[in-house]
C-alpha cells in the first residue's frame, strides 16, 4: 500500500502515512483540497484535488456532494473565503496554503532513486578497504608493543607477560570496535550522509522521509548492522528484493539509501544505472575475489603434493 506525505500550513512536511488516515485528515478538516501531497512513484508534489479521484475524495465530505466542480474554484482562489469555524473545515474553504507559499526545502523529493543492490555492495566494498587498513595500522604496531611488553614483563610464559600482552592487544581491539562503530556513524550523520564509499558511488543514507540521521540513531544503525551480518548475511541480502530497496538494518532504523540528490533541491540529478564508478569498483572486487581464489586452489594443490 502506498505511503503519503504531506506538507501543512506551518510549512512543515508530516508522514509516512496510509491513505486511509490521509482520507480521515480530509474528513476531519485537517488538510483541505489545496493541501500538497507526495508518494512514491509520482514526479512532483501536487494539490489534493489533483488526485482526489485516486484517493475516492470525491464524495468523501460529510454531505456526499461531489466536489469535482469546485476544484477550478478551489485552485484558481476565486473560491469563496470561509467566514466561520465551521466553515473553515469545510473542503469548499480556500486553500490554507499555496504551492508558491510553501518552504520547498518541507516539499522536495519527488521521484526518489533507490541505491540498488550492487550500488551498496561497491560502497561496501571500499569502506571494507578502509576500515581493513585501519584495522592493521592499529593492531600490527600494538602487537610488537604487545611482544615487546611482554618480553620486559617476564616472557609470555610468565603470568605478568600474558598479562602485559592481553592488555596491549586487549587496547586495540577496543580501539578498532570504537573506529568501526564511529566511522559509519559520523560519516551517516554529518552534512554528507555516507561513508566514503558511500560517497564514490553517489549514495547516501537518510530517514524515510528524507530526513539526515541523527547520531543516536546512526550509532543504532551500526548494531542493526550487526544483526543483518549474523543472519548468514540474509539481512543484506533483502536490499536486492524489498520494495524500497532496504536491507534489515534499514527496515529496524526507518533508514533509505538512495542517490545522493535524492531530496534535494535537484532530484533531476539523480541516477538510475549504475554508473562507471560502481562498475569499476565491482570488477575490481570481482577479480581481487577471483585471484583470492586462486591463491588458495594453487596453496591447496602445493599441500597435496608436500603429501
Amino acid at each position: 500500500m502506498s505511503q503519503w506525505y504531506y506538507a501543512d500550513a506551518q510549512r512543515e512536511r508530516h508522514g509516512p502515512i496510509e491513505a486511509d488516515a490521509l482520507r480521515e485528515k480530509f474528513r476531519a478538516g485537517e488538510i483541505d483540497l489545496g493541501t500538497l501531497v507526495w508518494r512514491e512513484g509520482m514526479q512532483q508534489w501536487q494539490p489534493l484535488s489533483a488526485i482526489a479521484d485516486e484517493l475516492q475524495l470525491i464524495t468523501q465530505a460529510s454531505t456526499g456532494i461531489d466536489l469535482r466542480q469546485d476544484y477550478a474554484a478551489i485552485e484558481s482562489g476565486e473560491a469563496v473565503v470561509a467566514r466561520s469555524a465551521a466553515e473553515a473545515n469545510s473542503p469548499y474553504a480556500a486553500p490554507a496554503s499555496r504551492p508558491q507559499d510553501v518552504n520547498p526545502a518541507a516539499v522536495q523529493g519527488g521521484l526518489v532513486v533507490q541505491a540498488g543492490f550492487w550500488k551498496r555492495v561497491a560502497a561496501y566494498f571500499i569502506d571494507y578497504v578502509i576500515l581493513t587498513t585501519f584495522t592493521y595500522i592499529v593492531l600490527i604496531p600494538l602487537s610488537i608493543l604487545g611482544a615487546i611488553v611482554g618480553g620486559v614483563s617476564g616472557g609470555s610464559d610468565s603470568a605478568a607477560g600474558s598479562i602485559g600482552m592481553f592488555l596491549t592487544l586487549g587496547i586495540g581491539y577496543l580501539i578498532i570496535f570504537v573506529g568501526n562503530l564511529m566511522y559509519p556513524a559520523w560519516m551517516h550523520s554529518s552534512k554528507y550522509q555516507a561513508t566514503l564509499g558511500k560517497m564514490a558511488v553517489g549514495i547516501k543514507v537518510v530517514r524515510s522521509n528524507g530526513e539526515r540521521l541523527t547520531m543516536g540513531r546512526a550509532v543504532g544503525r551500526f548494531f542493526a548492522y550487526i544483526l543483518s551480518s549474523i543472519t548468514l548475511c540474509i539481512g543484506f541480502v533483502m536490499a536486492a528484493f524489498t520494495e524500497r530497496k532496504q536491507a534489515l538494518h534499514d527496515i529496524i532504523c526507518d533508514t533509505l539509501v538512495v542517490d545522493k540528490h535524492a531530496f534535494t533541491d535537484h532530484p533531476e540529478w539523480q541516477q538510475q544505472g549504475l554508473g562507471t564508478v560502481t562498475i569499476v569498483i565491482l570488477s575490481l572486487a570481482g577479480l581481487g575475489l577471483l585471484c583470492l581464489i586462486g591463491l588458495f586452489v594453487l596453496l591447496g594443490v602445493a599441500a597435496a603434493g608436500l603429501n
